[in-house]
């Protein structure tokens, strides 16, 4: 079975005046599973994780709603405000729908990098932790140690590093970033997905994606590992179809099975109800 375990859809309508702003033109428009259908039948994939983008439970209500009619899309990974009081009983009353897999807060540009590491946190992870979700942790290098200090504290959350963390590629990289990602790399619950660094490449493309790309499978193993498209994000950068077949040239061939689908399906147990 084949995953893409990061993804998005929207409607601009249902949005306001939040992201993507105009000046992103080419994702500034509609994006629907009938644009991504045929992308996914290309590259042979088989169900994928839709994954939001705004602090909004409404984006995750209509998300559940639409994977409840498209069994292509295996699991949603929503959001909930984590440090609301009331956040265990949201955490709940969301996964009844178990087509939620995990939580996602918007830590990259939260303007305090040590948000994550905060005790404040702790209910509302136990009851993820409770409910089998998952957390995904959007951050840039600068939020790795926090990330860190929020993974030591919860061993029994499964984690996935979103993109990778976001390093600079295309600026040369971001000192550190190595060194912070073993970090978290040596803790069993901590996952890296394969997803978004074309768009951190710049000009560079995809030969500038490798070594950080290596240094993921390298860290995590090709047991912690997911594939992901991050489209229509990706379309900043690239299409589809070369974003993966490139990915297939990375990852060895004995991996394909695990990073392109297995490990997908163990993290966000797309497989349990």
């Amino acid at each position: 079975m084949r995953i893409d375990a990061h993804h998005h859809l929207w409607r601009l309508a249902d949005r306001a005046v939040r992201w993507p702003p105009p000046d992103l033109a080419a994702i500034h428009r509609d994006f629907t599973l009938d644009d991504l259908a045929p992308l996914l039948a290309e590259s042979g994939i088989d169900g994928t994780v839709l994954v939001q983008t705004l602090e909004d439970e409404a984006e995750t209500a209509a998300m559940l709603a639409l994977a409840a009619r498209a069994p292509v899309i295996r699991g949603v990974v929503g959001w909930t405000d984590l440090k609301a009081p009331d956040a265990p009983e949201a955490i709940a009353r969301l996964a009844r729908d178990l087509s939620l897999k995990g939580l996602r807060p918007m830590l990259q540009d939260h303007p305090d990098d040590g948000w994550i590491a905060d005790p404040a946190l702790a209910p509302a992870i136990d009851a993820m932790v409770a409910h089998g979700l998952a957390f995904d942790a959007l951050v840039r290098p600068r939020q790795l140690g926090p990330l860190l200090t929020f993974a030591l504290r919860h061993p029994d959350l499964r984690i996935v590093i979103d993109h990778g963390a976001k390093p600079e590629i295309g600026a040369g990289g971001t000192p550190g970033w190595r060194e912070s990602m073993a970090a978290l790399a040596a803790r069993p619950n901590v996952w890296c997905k394969l997803s978004g660094l074309l768009t951190e490449a710049g000009e560079g493309g995809t030969e500038a994606v490798r070594p950080y790309a290596e240094a993921i499978l390298d860290l995590f193993g090709p047991a912690r590992v997911l594939w992901g498209s991050d489209w229509p994000v990706l379309t900043l950068a690239g299409a589809y179809g070369d974003w993966f077949d490139a990915c297939r040239a990375l990852v060895p061939p004995a991996h394909h099975d695990a990073v392109f689908g297995g490990n997908a399906v163990s993290f966000y147990r797309l497989g349990r109800a």
